[in-house]
């Protein structure tokens, strides 16, 4: 049954809320909570973040004049409370689906969403970007980043800040503080002070302060300024900002509507210099479940709204390939102890939560900071360890051009685990794996594998162990294995040997990755038209098995490359091969299927396949087409 929302049901955008008094934006936050909880519970998606700023939500919408006003929320995950003020309530049960509402903030939905937003550490840079633009044009709209305390963590929020004075006098930061708080609320003396130096009253004071320390010599003006700041300073913490040269507010709590709603009106209309508000939330605010949680329900399935018990399969499900990656990394570690495994602030997320458990003291989660993980591992690497930098292949290109410089050039054994390459449904575009075949096959000396099923990761995993001369990485999908038996033994592969897994003789279909098995079903639908293929997993694309490549060119009159990455990967490479060994030469048909060349909209990872034609159906329809044969639908399924 969905709640009951009479306040919120007269709410179809945020003007509608400008005229609220603090009590009916109290019952409005507690509606709204209530609305995203039931609409994520039939959709799954991120949780706590969203319940943890719902005051917040309302208030700013309440004070800022959205969207003339800019309203920039750092990742986006938390935004689904944003979505629903903002005239999208409508649809927000269509979250994370096909056609449905992103997951994040997306421009091309709404007026409201001004900069799209998925990884951390934007907000703060884009938002310099609208107030240059808005000051150069003469406008006088406020422009707000929201960032929380993790992304604070990035380097890039901290380059941003640097430059905001020199940017700008009119912009404010919400620091959402809800998991390592910088610095406590002292309850009601904490909340006073922040009104207070928020205030005209207080800016006047100050500035016919700083007008009299201007008459005074030098050294008082230094030192005048240094006492107000650390005065300051003892109450809220904001020594650090004030040195950035921001105006800084806080802490206060990010609940407390009758506190949030008069400081940022102060806030808003600050325009000598930007102010950063330090709020502090709870992550998961509200509901009980989430409260309670470890991880206060980040990252849900659909879930029972009283129990907050999630749905689970109904069936037993093969391990999931990043648990097989963290499983043998343990087991290398047993053997090794030089070993260690890096991660940027997703240790559940690439399994190094398990490997973590087992070996603390070889752990290190960098935050959200994947510049600094890459050449944190380049310089374990460097001393003789043996570092293992587990990445998502979307965050990784965050840290790319430490990749190229503190790594490749170097020849430095950093050994690359990433997770999430291909596509990854629900999460969409910004998530998706698609770029890291090109980028990471590009360097010399890197050595590139893609797990075909979990036995082949844990292989992976023990050959990139081994390797101790030169930088490695092994790619492997977002979800379940196929199921198959993983040895207890897992041996090494031979560096640049790919593998046949089925002889024929009229084409061969070449697999880089997991669409192996698509590769094997679609050999069996062209068995079913009279034709034989070979299909071979090349398991590297960096060295590639020259052998293995010539050898399928020399005996088949077509060649299908198959992979789970844009345009200018594994295929690039194979034609590559072909054309310097002059295989292309005696009429070889060649045909490379990657991603295609847009960014996917979220999907079902079934379907995005399908969509980009590397289901077995996709893979077959081409092989035919390869051959001159008619491309009518292989199975029926497709017209």
């Amino acid at each position: 049954m969905p709640p009951l929302t009479p306040l919120l049901d007269t709410v179809t955008a945020p003007s509608d809320t400008w005229g609220f008094s603090v009590p009916q934006l109290r019952q409005l936050a507690d509606e709204l909570r209530a609305e995203t909880i039931d609409a994520v519970s039939q959709t799954g998606g991120h949780l706590g973040a969203g319940l943890g700023v719902v005051e917040l939500t309302v208030a700013l919408h309440h004070v800022y004049r959205t969207p003339d006003d800019i309203l920039i929320w750092d990742v986006g995950h938390q935004a689904y409370p944003h979505k629903i003020l903002t005239g999208r309530r409508d649809r927000i049960r269509t979250l994370r689906q096909a056609g449905g509402l992103s997951g994040f903030t997306k421009r091309s939905e709404s007026p409201y969403d001004p900069f799209g937003a998925a990884h951390a550490a934007t907000s703060i840079s884009a938002a310099l970007g609208f107030c240059a633009a808005r000051d150069a044009d003469g406008r006088n709209n406020s422009v707000v980043a929201v960032i929380g305390d993790g992304s604070m963590s990035a380097g890039m929020a901290y380059e941003a800040m640097n430059k905001a004075c020199e940017t700008t006098g009119q912009l404010t930061v919400v620091l959402n503080d809800n998991d390592m708080s910088i610095a406590p609320p002292v309850g009601g003396m904490s909340a006073y002070m922040a009104r207070l130096v928020s205030g005209e009253g207080y800016q006047s004071l100050r500035k016919i302060g700083k007008s009299v320390a201007s008459a005074l010599p030098r050294p008082l003006q230094e030192a005048a300024r240094k006492a107000e700041e650390f005065a300051r300073g003892m109450v809220t913490g904001g020594t650090f900002f004030e040195e950035l040269g921001f105006y800084y507010v806080g802490p206060i709590d990010g609940h407390d509507l009758d506190t949030l709603v008069p400081i940022l009106k102060n806030a808003r209309e600050i325009n000598d210099r930007p102010v950063l508000v330090h709020v502090v939330t709870q992550k998961g605010k509200g509901y009980h479940p989430a409260e309670s949680a470890a991880d206060k329900l980040h990252a849900v399935a659909r879930f029972d709204v009283v129990t907050g018990q999630q749905a689970k399969p109904t069936q037993p499900a093969p391990p999931q390939y990043t648990r097989v990656f963290a499983q043998e990394l343990i087991r290398q570690a047993e053997a090794d102890p030089k070993i260690v495994a890096i991660t940027a602030a997703m240790p559940s997320g690439t399994g190094l939560d398990l490997f973590g458990a087992r070996f603390p003291e070889r752990t290190f989660d960098v935050g959200i900071a994947e510049q600094h993980a890459v050449t944190f591992a380049a310089g374990l690497a460097a001393d003789g360890m043996k570092p293992f930098a587990a990445i998502y292949s979307t965050f990784l290109q965050r840290g790319y051009d430490q990749v190229v410089h503190d790594v490749a050039i170097q020849k430095l054994p950093v050994r690359f685990a990433i997770d999430r390459a291909g596509l990854v449904g629900a999460d969409g575009a910004t998530h998706a794996g698609s770029f890291d075949v090109g980028f990471m096959g590009a360097l010399p000396g890197m050595i590139l594998m893609a797990a075909a099923d979990e036995a082949e990761l844990a292989r992976m995993v023990a050959t990139a162990a081994a390797i101790d001369d030169r930088p490695s990485a092994f790619r492997y999908p977002r979800g379940e294995g196929t199921g198959i038996a993983i040895p207890d033994l897992v041996t090494p592969l031979e560096i640049g040997r790919g593998r046949i897994v089925r002889e024929g003789n009229a084409l061969a279909i070449l697999s880089f990755g997991t669409r192996l098995s698509e590769s094997l079903k679609a050999a069996d639908l062209l068995a079913a038209r009279g034709l034989s293929a070979t299909v071979a997993d090349a398991r590297f694309a960096k060295p590639l098995d020259i052998d293995l490549i010539l050898r399928l060119a020399r005996e088949h009159e077509a060649l299908i490359t198959v992979e789970e990455g844009a345009m200018g990967g594994f295929g690039a490479f194979v034609l590559q091969a072909l054309a310097s060994h002059g295989a292309l030469d005696r009429g070889l048909k060649v045909r490379t299927l990657t991603l295609p060349d847009i960014f996917q909209d979220q999907d079902k990872p079934e379907a995005m396949y399908v969509q980009a034609g590397l289901d077995a159906d996709g893979i077959a329809r081409i092989a035919l087409e390869a051959l001159g044969m008619a491309s009518a639908p292989v199975t029926g399924k497709r017209a």
